[in-house]
């Protein structure tokens, strides 16, 4: 059974620096897609950066100059690190993954999901 866990969230004034971290176990396949996504009070959820297993990453617009996405060298950890954080990057962060970056009506469609991990940004 595939496991994700996020940790790092937390609360830091804009302009302030988090990084999050995912844990993924239960897999043993290598090809392995894994993104971050994120969801605001009110809001729908939102694909925030991905990585493939060639290392090819994407961002949203939103985030990108800003945010970086990275695996762990065991290739079994996510990384999302966040600079120059601002109040709209307040929202429940997720990672996610599954064997390949699959689209579906042209969103990331990913079926291993963490509980998520909370972003609180202030002014």
């Amino acid at each position: 059974q595939v496991q994700l866990v996020e940790s790092g969230g937390g609360a830091v004034e804009a302009g302030g620096s988090l990084s999050l971290s995912c844990e993924v176990s239960g897999y043993t396949y290598s090809t392995v897609c894994m993104a971050w996504f994120r969801q605001a009070p009110g809001g729908e959820r939102e694909e925030v950066a991905r990585i493939d297993n060639d290392g090819r990453t994407r961002y949203a617009s939103c985030v990108k100059g800003r945010f970086t996405i990275s695996k762990g060298n065991a290739k079994n950890t996510l990384y999302l690190q966040m600079n120059s954080l601002k109040v709209e990057d307040t929202a429940m962060y997720y990672c996610a993954a599954d064997w390949a970056c699959t689209m579906v009506a042209g969103e990331l469609d990913l079926r291993y999901w963490g509980p998520g991990t909370q972003v609180t940004i202030s002014s």
